[in-house]
């Protein structure tokens, strides 16, 4: 018997099957590009992430035949909805948390709603990079397609659809696209009369962990997964990888270092609007019932793929990305990178800015710009990090997840930013295996989340903050907080 992760990223995508005796016994991944239709755009195309999806199920179930997959359960990118037709089939690209279409209609959002009372009902902060602007441009400028469309369905619902579950969805995942009231955990009635959009385009909230459906034994045929799969609902990505990181109770954070760097803190309660407004927090449901979770995130992994794939295109092999980092130096770099390649994330979200890469000289190496990245999307979030210490949050070590956490190199700049301990899991995929240790909860496998976390989470290596490190990366960190401030207005015109 075994459980199955399965984890739908921005850039790619991993399913995992886990022994319930312990340990992972297959895995595969597949990665899709962004599709960029015109500047400020950003898209997936959705039946080509749903046919990689169904690859690394297929790859996976090829092998475990010896222990047969029994449930499965999806962790996924969050904001991003496809336009479903009634056959299920996949109507159009899905819309990428980045991409900047949708900005009048979160402003207008705010503006009608205001802040606080906005906050009350759907505690984030209205922007672009959530679902509903985006769902509104769709609705004004792709009216056929809108109008054509049965569900609007995010990333996890879809590939559960596909597998032959019901149309619902997290709550955590409703909480991504600015329609649901947290405390009702249902789609705000006040929102959706705002919106002009039907609930029954969407998805059903519910609980994750819930038990959506089986495997359609068509698609279980194809894929070579057993009868009789039972389909869990999974969370956001960053919440199952909370789970998969061992975090189960209140006052510990996550670093997942993903596409996008996501910084975790996890709450027994709704924390007041008067402490997370300022510091421009989010809340959303984590996957344990009773606890709740926000987001300090942005661009971070998506950059060293653009590095690599900007300036390492002609690189063969399986461990491009290894040789790369083998190229830094072993110094901080002598360059300044400002991560606002994309619209960033909490607490600013801005979208009206590019890109900084400062400091060039015709001896930079390739190595040292690639260093310079991975500094600076870590520069990004140090004053998150103290709002968070101020909030209880015990930031006395990081837990870091995701493909970055696989690279020493990588976690040991961070531990030297940030001055503390990074601790890496034995299994870093902590989505898919969150998913997969909600699997088992909710079939019965595991009495609980802390009993599947006491079987597949364990320490593989501590990476300590280097002091003399910390102290230069502290006077980087002074002049990269005088770039974006000096660059606005030109960076607004670029």
């Amino acid at each position: 018997m075994s459980l199955l992760g399965i984890d739908v990223g921005t850039s790619g995508c991993k399913a995992a099957a886990y022994g319930v005796g312990g340990g992972c016994i297959a895995s595969a991944q597949r990665e899709y590009p962004t599709v960029h239709p015109r500047p400020g755009w950003a898209e997936l195309d959705s039946r080509l992430v749903l046919a990689r999806v169904k690859e690394v199920i297929a790859e996976v179930a090829s092998k475990t035949g010896h222990d047969p997959v029994t449930a499965l359960c999806v962790s996924s990118m969050g904001e991003a909805m496809t336009p479903v037709g009634r056959d299920g089939q996949a109507l159009a690209n899905s819309i990428l948390q980045v991409d900047i279409r949708g900005t009048g209609y979160a402003q207008r959002l705010e503006a009608d709603f205001g802040r606080e009372a906005f906050y009350a009902i759907n505690p984030n902060i209205p922007g672009p990079n959530y679902s509903l602007p985006k769902l509104l441009w769709l609705r004004d400028n792709e009216p056929a397609l809108f109008g054509n469309t049965w569900k609007f369905l995010l990333w996890g619902d879809l590939v559960s659809v596909m597998l032959g579950a019901e149309p619902v969805t997290s709550f955590a995942l409703a909480n991504r696209t600015l329609l649901f009231d947290i405390r009702k955990e249902a789609w705000s009635e006040p929102l959706l009369a705002w919106s002009g959009i039907d609930a029954a385009r969407l998805p059903r909230p519910v609980p994750s962990g819930t038990v959506a459906g089986e495997v359609r034994a068509d698609v279980a045929a194809e894929l070579g997964l057993p009868a009789g799969v039972k389909i869990v609902v999974g969370a956001h990505d960053q919440c199952c990888g909370a789970l998969g990181a061992g975090i189960c109770t209140a006052g510990k954070a996550v670093c997942g270092m993903g596409t996008v760097e996501c910084i975790t803190p996890v709450y027994n309660g709704i924390p007041p609007a008067a402490t997370m407004l300022p510091l421009g927090l989010n809340v959303e449901h984590h996957v344990v019932p009773g606890l709740y979770l926000s987001f300090l995130y942005n661009q971070s992994g998506s950059l060293v793929k653009w590095f690599r794939d900007t300036f390492a295109a002609d690189m063969q092999g399986e461990d491009v990305y290894g040789a790369l980092l083998r190229e830094m130096p072993e110094a901080p770099s002598r360059l300044l990178v400002l991560p606002h390649f994309e619209m960033t994330g909490a607490p600013d979200f801005i979208a009206d800015s590019a890109g900084v890469i400062a400091g060039l000289r015709t001896g930079t190496e390739r190595g040292e710009i690639l260093k310079a990245i991975i500094e600076g999307a870590a520069f990004h979030f140090v004053e998150g990090l103290d709002a968070l210490r101020g909030l209880g949050i015990d930031l006395s070590e990081f837990i870091a997840t995701g493909g970055g956490a696989k690279s020493a190199a990588w976690l040991q700049i961070k531990a030297d930013i940030y001055g503390v301990p990074f601790v890496r899991p034995q299994i870093t995929e902590c989505g898919a295996l969150g998913a997969a240790i909600l699997a088992g909860c909710a079939t019965g496998v595991f009495n609980g989340p802390a009993e599947g976390i006491a079987l597949f989470v364990a320490r593989d290596r501590v990476f300590e903050p280097n002091a003399a490190r910390h102290e230069q990366y502290r006077e980087m960190r002074a002049k990269y907080r005088q770039l974006y401030p000096a660059m606005r207005g030109l960076l607004a015109e670029l």
